[in-house]
């Protein structure tokens, strides 16, 4: 499966991957998978539905979180041709140019989802740290340019690994471990020198993810300062809650960041199929329970979600 590494047009296709050692049931795989991307789509399209048309979310933190479903249902039309071809119809090829697109948008919204977060523990951080400055600090105009800043930095860390792959030449056979298309899945498979794409690859995962979590704990650890000044215990309860769902969305999408790398670097002799559940893991459930977090935790979704469920009811 050789090609001409200069010229994308003559490169091979890739191999698309469903679950390894288990192909004759994995057409079971979809009947899991369908409802996870019907609950992802159908959940981030109400809240974003909730928070235009209710009045009372038209503030700063239901802006970002509009942000996170626009970018989780990105996540999820992103993953949704490849896997559905690969689980459904047993489609396995894909072109070089598709594939390096596919990669390309994953990780574009994985790089703004930990991005968004960041933006919303500042969010939490200057409601509780500096509750009357809350206003003047995170203006409409401010959250804007915040927005644009967590995409622009997104699209420019992520812009180069196409171009970075496609000097490399590709001659062993291109088959992926996934049904999808990942950078540290398809730099295993060029026989060139890839130290450039390494280093590459470590500095934007330490310049987003490493700094962008080492700023959401430094958030919490002074709103966990300022949250125990407050004499009374109750208080201390009712202002921890308003950062439950932040912290529990934050959870969501670092705790099976750190299972895929961490299998990726120490569990190389594991079966190939616990790479792909933990890759399914980190790509499908964040999108899943976000909105399912905000609508639980959230009173005015909460209610604005019963009133349209019970309208339609009847």
């Amino acid at each position: 499966m050789g090609g001409n590494p200069h010229n994308s047009s003559g490169m091979p296709p890739f191999i698309l991957t469903g679950l390894p050692g288990l192909e004759a049931s994995q057409h079971w795989m979809f009947l899991l998978l369908g409802p996870l991307y019907t609950v992802s789509i159908v959940g981030n399209a109400l809240i974003l539905f909730i928070v235009k048309e209710e009045q009372s979310l038209h503030q700063p933190m239901y802006y970002f979180l509009s942000l996170l479903s626009i970018n989780d249902l990105g996540v999820s039309f992103s993953t949704l041709p490849t896997v559905l071809v690969t689980y459904c119809f047993h489609l396995k090829k894909i072109s070089f140019d598709s594939c390096m697109a596919q990669m390309f948008f994953i990780h574009f919204f994985s790089f703004m989802e930990s991005g968004i977060l960041l933006a919303m523990s500042f969010d939490r951080y200057v409601a509780i740290c500096n509750p009357l400055r809350y206003a003047t600090v995170l203006t409409d105009s401010r959250v804007v340019r915040m927005g644009l800043s967590v995409i622009i930095r997104s699209f420019c860390v992520v812009f180069p690994l196409p171009f970075l792959l496609k000097r490399l030449p590709f001659c062993k056979p291109n088959i992926l471990s996934h049904a999808y298309c990942l950078h540290p899945d398809l730099i295993r498979l060029p026989c060139g020198d890839i130290t450039v794409n390494n280093i590459f690859g470590l500095f934007i995962v330490i310049s987003t993810f490493g700094l962008d979590s080492a700023l959401i704990l430094l958030s919490y650890v002074l709103i966990m300062r300022s949250v125990l000044a407050i004499a009374s215990q109750e208080e201390r309860l009712k202002t921890l809650n308003t950062c439950v769902s932040h912290m529990c969305a934050v959870l969501v999408f670092y705790v099976p960041m750190v299972g895929v790398s961490m299998a990726a670097r120490y569990g190389r002799h594991a079966p190939e199929y616990v790479h792909t559940f933990l890759s399914l893991i980190y790509l499908f459930v964040p999108p899943m329970l976000n909105p399912v977090i905000y609508s639980i935790k959230t009173k005015e979704i909460r209610r604005r979600l019963c009133k349209l469920l019970l309208r339609t009811k009847f």
